[in-house]
Formats: C-alpha cells, structure tokens, sequence
C-alpha cells in the first residue's frame, strides 16, 4: 500500500475552535510516523481525519493516487484499507480472544477455516497464541492491547492507526510494549501512524515525528532532528528538558547572555547582530567541571541542588548573575551542594532563537 499524502488539511470545531490548521504531510509507506504534541494540539483530530471518521473542513488526504478525504467526501472508515487501534483497547469483555479477533473478517464473510488461519497468524504475531478461549478479564493490560492489534492485523491493513494505545499501561509495560510495536512494524512492513503526547515513546518507535503545536505542524523529521535541531522554540520547548537563556547576537557565532557571559556557536548564525535571542541547550550538552581555573571555560556557576536518578546526576547550577541551568551528568561525576565549578556548552547542540518581539536594540 501507498504512502499517505495530506495537504492543506484544515479542521474546526464551531467558529473559533480550529482543532487542524493547514497541515501538510508526507507520511512514506512501510514507515512509523509519530503525530506528537500536548493535549489539544489536534493529532486526535489529525488521525480520526485519516481513519474517515470526519470529513475535513479543507484539504485532502490521498492514500498513493486514491483520493481519500475532501470537503467534497469522505470514503468510509471500512474501505479504505486502514486498521484502528484505540486508547482504551475496545476489546468486547464477553468475547474470547478469538471472538474478539475473527470479528472483522466476519463481517468480510471469510470462510471459516480461512478465517481461523489469519485468527492464528495474527495472535502469533502479537505474541499470543493458545490464548484463543480466554476472556479479557482473564488477560493483562497488555495482553488487551495486543488482542486490540491482533483484531487490526487480522484483516491485513495497508496502514495501522494507533491513538495512544500504551497510555494505560504502567511504566514497565509501557516500555516493553514500545519494543514489540516497533518489532511488529519491522516485521509486518505495514505504515504506522501513531499518536501520543509521550515524547520518549515517540523518540523509541518512530522513524519520522511531526510535532504539532495549536493545531498547526511545527516540525517533521527524524527522531535525532527534532530533538537535537528543533526548528522553533515551541519544538524545543517540548521535546523533553532545555535550558532557554536570553541575550542578543554580539556576531554570527557569539550571543552575549544577560549577564555579560559570551557563548561562542559551532556554526554561524543566520540572525542579525543586535538581536534580541535566546539560546536553547539540553541539561546533558551542559559540561560541569570541578577545574574552575580552566583557561576554556564559558563560565562559572555555583551549585544549587542535586539529584541522584540511577543513571545520572541532575544539578541546578546558579550563575553569578543568578541565572539557573539544569545539568546533568554521569552519576560517577559527583559535586556537592554549593561547591563552585566551570560551566561549558556543547557548541554543536546549541540552538538560537529570536527572542518573542526580538529586534536590534
């Protein structure tokens, strides 16, 4: 099955509410396209576009050269070759596992012996064959969500819709399950579109994120992009813990923070001297050092806080000028708590950003 194609897809909710804005979108076929944001930000709305179950006020969506959805029509939910797997399972709790599961192909009319060879190739798929009699009060939470992907798989679709299906597992499932979607996206070749507000969850499975912001794309690409590129202050805002530091361009590859520290660039910069910025950086491409002598130093800061967390040290480090910056480092590498130390950034991963209503001053 062909890729999916959205352009200019635009959806709201009464007159003000506009849950999709003008959203265009190339999601390949055989891939695992993550739609990300917080709640509200319209990849619920997105998805259920996809899926056929509301009609775009704008735009289209194209499954290859098949036109899907238009504000002129929409090819129901059942033809076009697309799978669904909800947030809550929506297994039936009187059905078996195999009731659950053959129900799609029951309604296709597949013959019954047929009908139990896909039953079987599904459940073995999703790591649950011999489970065929049990009821889903007799299954674990994640045992549901596989009988929820099994019922999908089953009737052999193009491409899998899956909307927050792991937000009702707890955390040690959640992340087991991360590993046998991705291994069933590899093995099955069929195009995921997954939606989640989870930004670890979309950094494991996905090939692509588009991270979407008040119903509008903010960023699309790989999983290292979005995180250590991110194109706006909005995606880099989301994407997990970052520093945001204001000050203004002294030149292409140096922004002057507030309190007079110099942050030399990596590569230079597209903004104007003079202009008000900020500079984003990630708590671990901040680097801490005990040597508050050392001649390549940005800066120098004083610790505020620490935190072991089994893998690493997270510090609140205090500036002279009082600024903070969250730091983490190896859990071997241990400060104590109002001990001085030299602060430096990893060049390579900083981003800038013109500051809200930035301008030369």
């Amino acid at each position: 099955m062909a890729g999916v194609t959205i352009k200019g897809l635009s959806k709201s909710y009464g007159a003000e509410t506009a849950a999709v804005s003008d959203l265009d979108l190339v999601i390949r076929d055989n891939s695992f396209v993550t739609l990300l944001g917080p709640s509200g930000c319209g990849k619920t709305t997105t998805l259920r576009l996809i899926a056929g179950y509301m009609r775009p006020d704008a735009g289209t969506i194209h499954v290859g050269d098949k036109l899907l959805s238009s504000r002129d029509g929409v090819v129901p939910p059942e033809h076009r070759g697309m799978g669904m797997v909800f947030q809550n399972y929506a297994v039936w709790p009187h059905k078996t596992v195999y009731e659950n599961v053959v129900f799609g192909l029951k309604l296709r009319k597949v013959p019954t012996d047929k009908a139990k060879q896909k039953v079987a190739a599904a459940l073995a798929q999703v790591n649950l064959a011999g489970l065929e009699d049990r009821l889903p009060s007799q299954l674990s939470g994640g045992q549901q969500q596989r009988v929820a992907l099994a019922r999908s798989l089953v009737v052999e679709p193009g491409i899998l819709l899956l909307d927050e299906p792991l937000s009702n597992l707890d955390a040690k499932l959640r992340e087991h399950m991360r590993t046998e979607l991705k291994e069933l996206q590899r093995r099955t070749g069929i195009t995921f579109v997954y939606v989640t507000h989870d930004q670890a969850e979309a950094l494991a499975l996905s090939d692509q994120i588009a991270v979407i912001h008040s119903g509008r794309l903010q960023q699309f690409g790989s999983p290292d992009e979005v995180y250590t590129r991110p194109r706006n202050r909005v995606v880099a805002d989301f994407m997990g813990h970052v520093n945001f530091l204001a000050g203004k361009m002294e030149s292409a590859g140096v922004v002057r923070l507030g309190g007079g520290e110099a942050i030399g660039l990596a590569a230079p910069s597209t903004i104007s001297p003079g202009t008000s910025v900020e500079i984003a950086v990630r708590p671990e491409d901040v680097i801490l050092s005990p040597d508050t002598e050392a001649t390549n130093a940005a800066m120098t800061a004083r610790v505020a806080t620490r935190t072991f967390l089994g893998n690493l040290n997270e510090y609140f480090v205090t500036l002279p000028s009082g600024t903070a910056i969250r730091a983490q480092t190896p859990p071997k590498q241990s400060f104590d708590i109002g001990a001085p130390v030299a602060l430096m950034f990893d060049a390579s991963r900083i981003s800038v950003f013109p500051h809200a209503g930035a301008g030369k001053q």
